[in-house]
């Protein structure tokens, strides 16, 4: 009996992400789901400017590069060409779609695409090189704050789901993290359900991943994976932040 393999929907390219980073598990958790629901050949997955750029070497599926910040608005137009035909999704990071990329998500989420946005939040700029991200914490060491991040000169963190949670469009919004077995499930079914949603037509569907990024952080694998516990989950509590389906199935 076999009681573990390879994703279909990843290809056998060896990935070339930092030792640590957990990139990998969360492109993992994509492909199995897309493997559970059977859409490998109809999905198209959206992949801009960062560490994500790659991601079209790893998923067996159709992948699409976009300009940096611009995959939800490449998504909307791929789902629109074929609403019922294309699974779509973004694969994006925090320097990406919480910073030059905020208006297409915003904008995204306010009309409800019918689209699946996975955000990989680990509070700094990876690929360019560790500079402060919109997401960066307060007293944060990073290549553009050696002194931490200071909110009077550079303004408090962007809490993503949070703040899409206050617009009428979003289907469903979680935060997730992948440091420990238990977060790593449940970050899994988060992301099938993104999937499914898109399936049944419901609408718009992030997934934030609080993920870690050992190189920039300049931290072992080991302390980055506590550092998420320690300090990022504290500032980016998991947990559901919309769920327009579970609400209405409340009210009945």
């Amino acid at each position: 009996m076999i009681v573990f393999e390879k994703p279909k929907s990843l290809t056998d390219a060896p990935m070339h992400y930092c030792p640590g980073c957990t990139h990998g598990i969360v492109h993992r958790l994509v492909a199995e789901a897309i493997d559970a629901l059977g859409i490998e050949g109809k999905t198209v997955g959206i992949a801009p400017v960062g560490c994500s750029v790659m991601a079209y070497n790893y998923f067996a599926c159709d992948m699409i590069e976009a300009a940096h910040g611009r995959a939800p608005a490449v998504a909307t137009g791929v789902k629109r060409s074929d609403p019922d035909g294309l699974i779509v999704f973004t694969y994006q990071g925090d320097g990406d779609l919480a910073s030059i990329g905020m208006a297409e998500t915003v904008h995204a989420a306010a009309r409800n695409e019918n689209i699946t946005v996975i955000f990989i939040n680990n509070a700094i700029y990876g690929m360019t090189g560790g500079q402060m991200a919109p997401t960066s914490l307060p007293g944060q060491v990073t290549q553009t704050s050696p002194y931490g991040r200071d909110p009077k000169q550079c303004g408090y963190p962007v809490r993503v789901c949070e703040m899409l949670a206050t617009l009428d469009g979003p289907e469903y919004l979680e935060r997730v993290a992948v440091n420990n077995i238990k977060n790593i499930k449940a970050a899994g079914k988060a992301i099938k359900k993104a999937f499914q949603n898109q399936i049944d037509g419901k609408g718009f569907s992030l997934i934030e991943v609080i993920s870690s990024c050992p190189t920039n952080w300049g931290m072992t694998p080991q302390k980055a994976l506590e550092w998420i516990d320690e300090k990022m989950i504290p500032h980016y509590p998991l947990g559901v932040y919309k769920d327009r389906s579970a609400d209405k199935e409340a009210q009945a």
